[in-house]
């Protein structure tokens, strides 16, 4: 009896010396948690931005502008532009529409409209994504929007790279001048929305990143929990094989 008694006590003090560090894991795990679902809002915030970005750039058509030095006026996005008419600086011809892909100037302009669009498409399907927070796992949630958040910046990169490639188009020239070809505006000058999709990849790709790693702790915190459950659960096997031997 005196053997039994004093293994219980040994017990109880071991279980005694085990809280302090249960407590500090858990409220190591509940700061973690915190963290996590605030720099999570803050991913998500900016990735609604980041889709106003992409849908703001898609449809402006101010890439490409005039200056002061050009022979027109006017102005080119991915398949709207105008163009001043005759010599006159207020008075443009507008042309193009989202619906309207032959009326595009330029082949590498219908490419990039397409890697553009496609893009768009992605980021936007991303935002749809974020439903699934509430049905599915969310260290895999996070991963699929961390690739088509990447995807989308490559899409973004392919067409900001390809865009140049067809200024040497007959309209632009009239408007920017002789020496307009291929990666040289001659005398126009590249404007926001060229700016704001270079921005855009940026944007994409720190987004992605930071997808990536919340999915990878989310996968981690997981992990810890089901070892912590296993633990919890071999340490009740353990203690009532224990009882049973001693009762």
């Amino acid at each position: 009896r005196r053997s039994s008694a004093a293994r219980t006590a040994r017990e109880a003090g071991a279980h005694k010396k085990m809280l302090p560090s249960q407590e500090a894991s858990k409220i190591y795990d509940d700061n973690y948690m915190r963290n996590s679902r605030a720099i999570g809002v803050l991913w998500a915030i900016f990735t609604i931005c980041l889709a106003i970005i992409n849908v703001v750039v898609f449809n402006q058509p101010y890439w490409i502008g005039d200056s002061v030095s050009t022979p027109q006026a006017g102005y080119f996005g991915l398949f709207h532009y105008c163009v001043g008419i005759g010599n006159s600086d207020r008075e443009l011809l507008c042309q193009g529409s989202f619906s309207e892909f032959g009326s595009i100037p330029s082949g590498a302009f219908k490419a990039a409209y397409v890697f553009v669009l496609l893009s768009m498409v992605l980021i936007l399907g991303c935002i749809g994504c974020f439903a699934l927070f509430f049905f599915c796992n969310t260290a895999t949630v996070y991963k699929t929007c961390a690739w088509m958040q990447l995807l989308c910046a490559v899409c973004l990169v392919i067409g900001c790279m390809v865009f140049p490639n067809g200024w040497d188009s007959e309209v632009i020239r009239d408007m920017c001048g002789e020496d307009t070809g291929r990666y040289a505006l001659g005398n126009c000058s590249v404007r926001w929305a060229y700016i704001l999709a270079i921005i855009g990849i940026l944007d994409a790709l720190i987004l992605s990143f930071l997808a990536f790693v919340l999915g990878n702790r989310q996968s981690n915190l997981l992990q810890e929990e089901l070892k912590a459950d296993n633990k919890g659960e071999k340490w009740k096997i353990t203690g009532t094989e224990q009882n049973v031997l001693w009762g």
